[in-house]
């Protein structure tokens, strides 16, 4: 058996607004002897995701929330350093969840083998995880986008953006314009991953560009922002467009009271206009040959993507507080 200790970082406090480093804590316990059926992952990669904001509040969203005290279950990819799982050997790569050094799993539950893809072990943390298969079943399912038609793309310099704009342009899409915060993103979404435009919603002119850009109106919208979002796009909408509602990162810190509605819902009748929630891991069975197909993406140099790395599990809170000030720019992992 491994002896020593494992960190985990569980929620301190239910998070009202905004979160901080505050509301969390580091535990420091000792590794459990393994039972039989379970086994031992040492985390390499764990993931900032805005989703898991929505489950650190009182209030429930498409999982039930967590509980102060208890470990927040972020995405991670680590190494299986002991196994008494007749599926899994010690050396083996896997994609799991959990914020802590090290994971005790029984094999259930999100915990996949990492296939040797010749791509690196992060990317299955981002690209080739959770924010990529987001990007892939939400044009591919949610969506069903088809070549020749025009994508609006909101947050589309985050993991899930960029590649959601990315694959719609490889897969045909006439026009794929994104929306982000600040030049060098909008610059690096046109110069880099291939977008047609990109408008600054920082930008003093904003709106006059997105109303510009939009005469010609949109059968998509991949939606990772929230209601206002939305709303804005609706007018724009073409007849029978869909739209992918993906993330919501600037409503996450909101009660539902305090989150800006919809309004123009006129546009669903005379447009005939579907809008559809996406939880990813409704698609799973179909991640192998996604992942496959991307990674082959990736090498071939196709789909670009931007990681930001820091170091130590007590990195983690101040980098996910990050999410919420417009500091990101690509996918955040905390390497162990």
């Amino acid at each position: 058996m491994t002896a020593g200790n494992m960190e985990r970082i569980v929620l301190a406090r239910h998070i009202v607004g905004a979160p901080t480093p505050d509301d969390f804590r580091i535990e420091t316990l000792p590794i459990p002897e393994l039972a039989e059926g379970q086994l031992l992952i040492a985390n390499r990669f764990i993931s900032c995701d805005p989703g898991t904001r929505s489950r650190l509040s009182p209030g429930a969203s498409y999982a039930p929330p967590l509980q102060p005290g208890q470990m927040v279950d972020g995405f991670a990819v680590g190494e299986v350093i002991e196994s008494r799982h007749p599926k899994f050997v010690a050396g083996e790569k896997v994609m799991g969840t959990g914020w802590a050094t090290h994971m005790v799993s029984n094999g259930r539950g999100y915990l996949a083998k990492v296939p040797d893809l010749d791509v690196p072990l992060s990317l299955w943390n981002g690209i080739l995880g959770v924010p990529g298969m987001t990007s892939w079943f939400g044009l591919k399912r949610v969506a069903q986008m088809q070549a020749g038609e025009r994508v609006l793309v909101t947050s589309a310099a985050g993991p899930v953006g960029a590649t959601a704009g990315q694959l719609a342009k490889i897969w045909g899409a006439s026009n794929v314009t994104g929306i982000a915060g600040g030049a060098e993103k909008c610059r690096w979404l046109v110069e880099e991953c291939g977008f047609d435009a990109a408008l600054d919603y920082k930008a003093a002119d904003f709106e006059t560009q997105f109303a510009e850009a939009s005469k010609d109106g949109w059968d998509v919208l991949f939606d990772n922002v929230g209601n206002a979002s939305v709303d804005r796009a609706l007018p724009v909408m073409r007849m029978k467009g869909r739209i992918v509602i993906s993330g919501q990162v600037a409503d996450y810190n909101l009660t539902p009271q305090e989150a800006p509605g919809i309004h123009n819902t006129r546009e669903f009748i005379g447009k005939r206009l579907r809008m559809e929630g996406m939880v990813v891991f409704d698609d799973m069975p179909g991640f192998p040959t996604a992942q496959a197909e991307l990674a082959g993406m990736i090498r071939a140099g196709q789909v670009k993507y931007r990681e930001e790395i820091f170091d130590g599990l007590a990195s983690l809170p101040a980098a996910f507080s990050g999410l919420f000030t417009g500091q990101s720019f690509g996918r955040r992992l905390i390497r162990m």
